[in-house]
């Protein structure tokens, strides 16, 4: 395969609103124990993507929640 037609990777998405969170990341994002998210993400509570038996979060996602959820406090 020529190089020159791959389509370039973007590894570095820490600041970008897709990148995608862990669930320590989340949790420390939050400030909540690794549990909450789990069984929030579990309940279908908190948005995410089971791949496997990993959870993986949008950031972009996460802060849409928050926002939704600080509107109807």
């Amino acid at each position: 395969m020529n190089n020159s037609e791959a389509t370039p990777i973007m590894l570095h998405a820490s600041t970008t609103d897709g990148e995608i969170m862990t669930v320590t990341e989340v949790a420390q994002f939050l400030r909540v124990p690794k549990s909450t998210v789990y069984k929030l993400a579990r309940i279908g509570e908190l948005p995410a993507s089971k791949i496997g038996k990993h959870w993986r979060f949008l950031r972009r996602d996460i802060h849409e929640w928050m926002h939704t959820r600080s509107l109807a406090a």
